[in-house]
């Protein structure tokens, strides 16, 4: 198990506050080759689904689950309280229309509705997000069993798709999958493709920055996981992330002692 030490920990904190104080100033935030936002409030879509007693007794966290996995990077997915309607759910409402939809439990019906909330005239797009999705499982059933080479063909073949929600994701997992097998200017420009879709995903920068570490340009990838920090401050207490930060750390000492 990697440990962190708190000196180390305290000092690379110290170096992401430093970071992030320059990047506000300068109103952006570049890395080594593009310039990259910081989450701020903005006018994006949500979607809420009740997961109160009744719509979760019909489904409504499988309904979350498939939502939060087709939706395109400006649609938020948020579970929330009743809604209503109890007995016809799971219920679900787009906002900022206040647009009320029930009996949203199956994966078809899921993918409908919000191919319709998003008018989306392309009558194929349901069907083909739903594949995408079930090619990213079938992949992360692969990861689970340690066949990363199987998992990379069905995440490229999901790619191939371009499905119009969910896309991001699937990138940022192939991402990772290319960083294991050892294929790092790969897992670079996965993450960097994600990012071109969903500039706030903190998952896509920590992956940024996994690719650059492992690459060795450290300043880099400091940087991405500055970021990835800023956009998601609960990342701070992932133990993954730690090591990430106990190695980059090690590498930057390295640095200055020889430099």
């Amino acid at each position: 198990m990697v440990v962190i030490s708190a000196s180390n920990y305290q000092f690379f904190n110290f170096r992401i506050l430093q970071n992030i104080q320059k990047k506000k100033e300068k109103q952006h935030l570049f890395n080594s080759s593009s310039s990259s936002p910081i989450k701020s409030e903005s006018s994006e879509l949500e979607i809420r689904v009740c997961v109160n007693r009744t719509c979760r007794k019909q489904g409504s966290r499988e309904t979350l689950d498939i939502l939060s996995s087709l939706a395109p990077p400006h649609v938020s997915v948020t579970s929330c309280g009743c809604l209503g309607k109890c007995g016809s759910g799971p219920n679900l409402v787009f906002l900022p229309q206040a647009v009320f939809v029930s009996h949203c439990a199956t994966p078809a019906r899921i993918a409908q509705v919000l191919a319709t909330y998003l008018g989306k005239d392309d009558t194929d797009d349901p069907s083909r997000n739903l594949a995408a999705l079930a090619l990213r499982k079938r992949a992360e059933e692969e990861l689970e069993k340690g066949n990363l080479s199987e998992a990379e063909v069905l995440l490229s073949q999901a790619i191939d798709l371009k499905p119009s929600g969910g896309l991001h994701i699937i990138y940022t997992t192939r991402s990772s999958t290319r960083l294991a097998i050892g294929k790092n200017m790969g897992a670079l420009e996965d993450a960097k493709e994600a990012l071109a879709l969903a500039p706030y995903h903190p998952q896509a920068y920590l992956c940024q920055g996994n690719a650059f570490l492992a690459l060795e340009e450290f300043v880099a990838a400091e940087n991405s996981y500055s970021i990835a920090l800023q956009n998601d401050p609960s990342i701070r207490r992932s133990k993954s992330f730690k090591a990430w930060v106990t190695k980059l750390q090690d590498k930057l000492t390295a640095a200055d002692i020889s430099s």
